[in-house]
């Protein structure tokens, strides 16, 4: 059995609440992986996130976006999130409850070979033969922000053409990242139950609305713009040369998220 823990760098918080995890479990008998940065503030050896895919389960402790990190690491390994920011959307554990619940799954896992999971979509952006590691929350498409910026922007779902015009760029979002930066773009909340895609454009020329979409393809076209960016849960990068054209759709692989059910509408109280 091993376990990796991936906490929120330089959250004191974090890091005392991974070593609870971490001691109670080498008690069990399990090997118990440290992300570097976590392992060197407790004086321990480290693991790269990258390596977290080798582990049975994986802990992220800190908010959503520590999670974010995590899942890149963890592959199809099954993540389970500690919350300990404001809103979490994806960790539906709180910390007081954390070393109880982060065994239990390990027991479950003993005993039924996974832990509970659901599982939530990503998505994947290929562009001139380049694809981008998967997104959790969305992909945006977009050219200079602010005065003068931006780019024409071509929109085509599932081949039906949707928008043209120009904006600043064009987000794609899953369900799960209905929430995050959808949501300060003007985008709709999405129930994460709901087989979706969401498109909004960003500050767009046009007044065509945020959509929400079963599809299995969206394509952006950009034209009119000396260079773009693909940007994947706000981590990853891509620069793109105009005119150019982006394929957005969904991940082969699914995030596995492991643990206690999110309690969605909970959540949407803590949003300003």
């Amino acid at each position: 059995m091993r376990v990796g823990i991936v906490a929120r760098r330089g959250n004191e918080r974090a890091a005392s609440l991974a070593s609870d995890v971490r001691e109670r479990l080498r008690k069990d008998g399990v090997e118990v992986r440290l992300d570097e940065a976590t392992a060197d503030a407790l004086g321990h050896a480290g693991h790269p996130v990258d390596r977290m895919s080798e582990c049975d389960l994986v802990v992220s402790i800190g908010g959503d976006g520590t999670l974010l990190f995590a899942a890149r690491g963890a592959d199809e390994a099954p993540v389970m999130g500690v919350n300990l920011g404001e809103v979490g959307f994806l960790n539906a554990t709180p910390p007081e409850e954390a070393v109880a619940t982060v065994e239990r799954e390990v027991e479950r896992i003993e005993t039924d070979g996974q832990p509970r999971t659901r599982t939530v979509p990503r998505l994947r952006a290929t562009t001139d033969g380049r694809t981008l590691p998967p997104a959790l929350n969305e992909v945006v498409v977009q050219g200079r922000r602010g005065p003068g910026g931006g780019a024409d922007v071509a929109v085509e779902i599932d081949g039906a053409s949707y928008l043209e015009g120009h904006a600043d760029g064009v987000l794609v979002a899953t369900p799960t990242g209905s929430t995050a930066y959808n949501l300060s773009e003007g985008g709709p909340l999405v129930h994460p139950d709901v087989d979706a895609l969401v498109v909004t454009a960003m500050c767009g020329t046009e007044t065509m609305p945020p959509l929400v979409v079963d599809a299995d393809e969206v394509v952006v076209r950009v034209t009119n713009a000396p260079e773009a960016v693909v940007v994947g849960d706000g981590r990853t990068r891509e620069t793109i040369t105009p005119p150019a054209e982006v394929t957005i759709d969904l991940a082969p692989e699914p995030l596995r998220i492991a643990g206690p059910p999110l309690e969605f509408f909970s959540a949407l109280d803590k949003l300003d």
